[in-house]
C-alpha cells in the first residue's frame, strides 16, 4: 500500500519519536538497525524529513536525529505519507490503470474510494505520539 521509502519512513519516525520522548538523540545506524532498512536509503528519506522540518538531524560526534517533544503530537501519520509519497495513495486506481475514474472506472474504483476515504481519516488522525506511546509499552513493533 505504501512506497518501500514511505514504509521506512514511518517505522523510522515511530523510533525516534520514542526516543525524542526519553530525552534521547538517535544514531542513523541506530534507527536503520532498530527499523530493519539499509543505511543509505534511511539516510535519504530522514533528510527529506529533515528539509521539511519534521525532524532534526545534528551533525557530530553526538549528532543524530530527533523530534522536539513539543511537536511529537502534532505530527500525524498523513503529514509523513504526503512528504515521501505525496497524494498517490489517495489518487491512485486500486489496479494501477493511468485512467481510472467515475466516468471510466475499473471494477474496483467504487469499492476502493471507500477504503481509500477510510484510510485518510485514520492517517490523519494517528500522530507519532501515540504510535511511540503504543511501541513503548510494549503493544506494537517495527521489526520482525
Amino acid at each position: 500500500m505504501f512506497s518501500k521509502a514511505c514504509e521506512y519512513g514511518i517505522k523510522a519516525s515511530v523510533f525516534i519519536a520514542l526516543q525524542s520522548m526519553l530525552g534521547r538523540r538517535v544514531s542513523l545506524k541506530e534507527i536503520a538497525t532498530e527499523v530493519n532498512s539499509p543505511v543509505a536509503f534511511t539516510a535519504k528519506i530522514l533528510h527529506q524529513l529533515a528539509k521539511i522540518d519534521m525532524l532534526k538531524s545534528i551533525k557530530g560526534p553526538s549528532g543524530g536525529f530527533e523530534i522536539p517533544k513539543e511537536k511529537i503530537d502534532t505530527i500525524m501519520l498523513s503529514d509523513i505519507v504526503f512528504a515521501i509519497d505525496g497524494n498517490s495513495i489517495y489518487e491512485g486506481c486500486a489496479l494501477g490503470f493511468e485512467q481510472c475514474n467515475a466516468s471510466t472506472p475499473c471494477p474496483m474504483h467504487n469499492k476502493f474510494m471507500s477504503i481509500r476515504s477510510e484510510l485518510k481519516e485514520m492517517l490523519n488522525k494517528t500522530s507519532l505520539f501515540e504510535l511511540a506511546t503504543q511501541l513503548e509499552m510494549g503493544l506494537t513493533f517495527l521489526k520482525e
